[in-house]
């Protein structure tokens, strides 16, 4: 479908004025001179955007004092404080819902158990949490709503906005983000929250110095976020990376997707407790018990020398590695960043992985890969705060709050 000429000149405007935007946000403080000549645009374009900018509040001049001497020089900034936007993530287990400003600071956090969902309807649940959140969170004479992200496990449509499908709370065909647009009035974003969190690790993270990074989250179950060439890699309808569903023990235990051996029923934390369980009930000799049982008391034991969580985790890593080294087949990354709480056990785990690694991914694939622990690791928010910030800077959340303020 051809567009016509006013529709692309409006979408050339969007790109540049969030180019510009983003300039200023990366610089700090900069001069309309400096945006020039580093947007390659026209003082006299710089001029309208920077004026159309600050017409809707988001960004503001700041005199800088002269090293001369002589009259000061106006430099252009971001407004920060006035806008802010929900992040939440609903989890397994719990919802946790985060209040950030536009720069993506943390401003205030909330977190929920969801067994006290009434009649486990999560969906109800989870709108009336963040509206108990937003009033009792946001000034609205000083500060303005600007967005909601919400990202969960399972299969999610990002480009509609729609679970598809999430086992836990027996949720189908969702469209969570047309509920939430509807409900609070303000653009959405719904996404796979690992998928979401590798893009966080990129923009703000541990993969900052890279353009092809997985993301491996071990936790209640196990999933990536793969990053290519910058960009989150996905398909049509945004369902990639399912790693904890590839078998690697055919003879394992069944998954709840109605296959046997997954990774998932292996390296997950679930999985790790019922295997530690098991053998204490067999009665083999650990400083563990099984009252009060959790992942981080197994790392501190295994760090600690105990013989069963050491040979547990060995397990567990080994089989990691030979997923991982599937990965590294398959997508060649520079990085590869873990996730979860077996990292506090990653002086133990880590070697063992990459040896894995070595042995099944292919010799000239190997030496390009780093592994190495992700930096947010218990930061549920970033998720969303990563897709709150790629629709600011890459215009069309800017875009959207412009035409807001015109059209107020």
């Amino acid at each position: 479908m051809k567009h016509s000429p006013v529709a692309n000149i409006e979408f050339i405007k969007q790109v540049n004025t969030a180019s510009v935007y983003r300039l200023i946000d990366e610089q700090k403080q900069i001069s309309r001179v400096a945006l020039a000549k580093l947007s390659e645009l026209a003082p006299a374009s710089i001029t309208k955007m920077a004026r159309q900018l600050m017409a809707a509040g988001l960004i503001k001049e700041i005199a800088q004092q002269a090293s001369t001497g002589g009259r000061p020089a106006i430099s252009l900034t971001c407004e920060i404080e006035k806008f802010v936007f929900v992040s939440g993530k609903l989890g397994r287990n719990n919802l946790t819902i985060a209040l950030h400003d536009i720069a993506g600071t943390k401003l205030t956090t909330y977190r929920v158990a969801l067994d006290t969902a009434p009649d486990n309807n999560v969906i109800p649940f989870l709108l009336a949490q963040i509206a108990d959140f937003i009033d009792a969170n946001i000034n609205t004479d000083l500060q303005r709503l600007i967005a909601i992200a919400v990202t969960s496990p399972g299969l999610i449509d990002r480009e509609s906005g729609t679970i598809v499908y999430l086992p836990k709370h027996n949720l189908k065909d969702i469209p969570l983000g047309s509920l939430l647009t509807k409900k609070f009035s303000v653009p959405t974003y719904i996404a796979n929250h690992t998928q979401s969190l590798s893009l966080a690790e990129l923009y703000f993270g541990a993969a900052q110095d890279c353009q092809d990074s997985v993301l491996l989250s071990v936790h209640d179950g196990v999933g990536s976020g793969i990053i290519n060439n910058g960009k989150i890699f996905t398909n049509h309808n945004n369902q990639v990376g399912e790693i904890g569903h590839i078998r690697i023990d055919p003879l394992g235990l069944p998954c709840h997707c109605g296959s046997h051996g997954c990774l998932e029923t292996i390296a997950s934390n679930e999985a790790i407790l019922k295997q530690i369980t098991g053998l204490i009930n067999q009665g083999h000799e650990t400083s563990l018990t099984i009252e009060g049982l959790t992942i981080e008391g197994i790392c501190s034991a295994a760090n600690s020398g105990d013989e069963l969580a050491v040979q547990v985790l060995q397990r567990v890593s080994k089989l990691l590695g030979q997923a991982i080294a599937i990965i590294v087949n398959l997508f060649n990354p520079q990085k590869l960043l873990i996730k979860g709480e077996i990292v506090a056990a990653k002086e133990l785990i880590f070697p063992i992985i990459e040896h894995s690694v070595q042995q099944h991914a292919l010799g000239s694939f190997v030496p390009n890969v780093v592994i190495n622990e992700a930096q947010f690791q218990n930061e549920p928010s970033m998720a969303g705060v990563a897709l709150v910030r790629k629709a600011l800077l890459e215009g069309s959340l800017l875009n959207h709050i412009i035409h807001e303020y015109d059209n107020s």
